[in-house]
């Protein structure tokens, strides 16, 4: 007797079925690769006690205890200058305006090998730690003691899209997963109705390489970075029909998706192996899902007042001037640091926050050849506010041991001057700070020289790699363990490099 089903295709003897094509039968659409999805969580389809791990999205288990759950990244784009804002040389501010001497050939990205210039903004110490800051980032001086600075990275190229790559993904070259798409792929999702990885770009633009920086690149694509703009009406894209849609109804989308349902279950049934129309489907079924959580994760408008003014967001101020400044500054950046904070709440893995973009004049990026002043100024004041914010907000919630914050740039800033008001690419050495999740607070591990050039022990550098596999430990996860196979190699976060920076934990 021959079946019609489409799904099957009658070949005169009896067929075994796979189990996934079981399932779909008997428990129809959806429902059975639900089911299926289930089941090898549980670890109930066969003896195997990797099935779990093999299911996209599945929360999985760490390689040992972890000391955080998840992560926010803040990452300024453009190049952030450490001697400027975190790394006080009192040698500068002895030296301003006298010739630059680094006593070695150096090689400028542009003309910015002018006299030595002392820090724009004043410094003083903060804290019980006693960390010189600068004023314009004085409001981290609340936090600072939870706090450790790491003040001999290092990088490789002064050019703003190699080295952004290189922060964000471990590679110079496109074609690697972002940080965020590794913890994803390797703890998976601790909320089924939210992405495991949440990015809240600059809202005027992306910074260099846009969305390939936090890109699924060859891992499967549910781990990309799911882009959110708090504040805008649509702040997920697609999530919903457009406003011209007015023929789309409730039913017909329906319709729609039960159909769609219908015709990728039976596809995938038949494809067991092929993890590329799995993926979608799960994309779909987490649109579906955030259409409902998302909004309500994003509504800040129950906050209490005194945490809207504790991040500096301003609620009755509908236009911004034209001209970039702080108040601004704080409410943008203020609103990125508290939805952060309401997603990780909700189970969100990793929430990487964007300051700065790629769009040219005027400057709304760290690129500060012209005038650190006028570049830095509101920015630094932008993200300090939110950055301390989300600090004593995390704490007073209980959320800040389980939680790592990074802030990052691509590289540092040259300490000598250029047009005088300016300062050059520096990827000879930078800052990077950390906090929560098995931080040492109020720590400073690794220092540059006295003019802020290169790292004071030339032969002990920190590197980008070392950085990330500090953060997977404290998730968990052995960084050289955390391997995806490609193109016949077993790729990793942090290439064949990197050693967890001991100093920066707790004991």
């Amino acid at each position: 007797m021959r079946n019609d089903s489409p799904f099957h295709r009658f070949t005169g003897r009896a067929t075994p079925l796979s189990r996934r094509e079981f399932l779909w039968r008997s428990g129809g659409g959806l429902g059975g690769i639900a089911l299926a999805s289930l089941l090898g969580s549980e670890g109930l389809l066969s003896g195997n006690a990797n099935q779990a791990a093999a299911i996209p999205g599945a929360a999985k288990l760490p390689h040992f205890k972890p000391r955080a759950k998840r992560v926010i990244q803040m990452f300024m784009g453009g190049a952030a200058s450490h001697i400027d804002l975190f790394d006080f040389k009192p040698e500068l501010v002895k030296r301003d305006g006298q010739k630059s001497d680094f006593g070695e050939h150096v090689e400028a990205f542009q003309d910015g090998l002018g006299p030595w210039m002392k820090p724009v903004w004043e410094f003083k110490p903060y804290g019980e730690c006693g960390k010189m800051l600068s004023e314009v980032v004085a409001d981290l001086g609340r936090v600072v003691d939870d706090i450790a600075f790491v003040h001999n990275l290092v990088g490789k190229t002064g050019v703003h899209s190699q080295a952004t790559y290189l922060q964000a993904t471990g590679f110079q070259l496109p074609g690697f997963p972002g940080m965020g798409s590794w913890v994803s792929y390797g703890l998976g999702s601790m909320n089924e109705n939210l992405p495991a990885f949440v990015v809240l770009p600059d809202h005027r633009g992306f910074a260099s390489n846009g969305p390939k920086n936090w890109d699924s690149a060859f891992l499967p694509q549910q781990h990309a970075g799911t882009m959110i703009y708090p504040g805008r009406e649509n702040s997920i894209a697609d999530l919903r029909p457009d406003k011209r849609g007015d023929f789309i109804t409730s039913g017909s989308e329906a319709a729609t998706q039960t159909l769609l349902a219908q015709l990728n279950g039976g596809h995938l049934a038949e494809r067991e192996e092929d993890a590329r129309l799995d993926a979608r489907i799960r994309s779909y079924e987490l649109a579906a899902r955030m259409q409902l959580a998302a909004p309500e994760a994003m509504d800040i408008s129950r906050e209490p007042e005194h945490i809207l003014k504790l991040y500096g967001i301003d609620q009755t101020t509908k236009e911004w001037p034209k001209e970039i400044n702080a108040r601004e500054e704080k409410d943008y950046f203020g609103r990125k640091c508290l939805v952060a904070r309401r997603l990780i709440e909700r189970g969100v893995r990793f929430v990487q926050i964007w300051s700065g973009n790629d769009n040219g004049f005027p400057r709304r990026n760290w690129d500060s050849h012209e005038d650190v002043r006028r570049d830095h100024g509101p920015l630094s004041m932008g993200f300090a506010c939110g950055a301390a914010a989300l600090i004593e907000d995390l704490k007073q919630r209980g959320l800040l041991d389980d939680t790592v914050i990074l802030w990052t740039t691509e590289f540092g800033r040259m300490p000598s001057s250029q047009g005088g008001k300016g300062r050059d690419h520096n990827p000879y050495v930078f800052t990077n700070w950390l906090a929560g999740g098995g931080i040492r607070g109020g720590a400073i591990c690794g220092e540059s020289d006295q003019w802020g050039y290169k790292p004071l022990e030339r032969n002990n550098p920190t590197l980008v790699y070392d950085i990330h596999a500090t953060v997977l430990h404290l998730l968990g996860l052995n960084h050289e363990h955390l391997t995806f196979r490609h193109n016949g190699i077993d790729r990793r976060l942090t290439d064949v490099h990197g050693s967890v920076i001991q100093e920066l934990l707790h004991a």
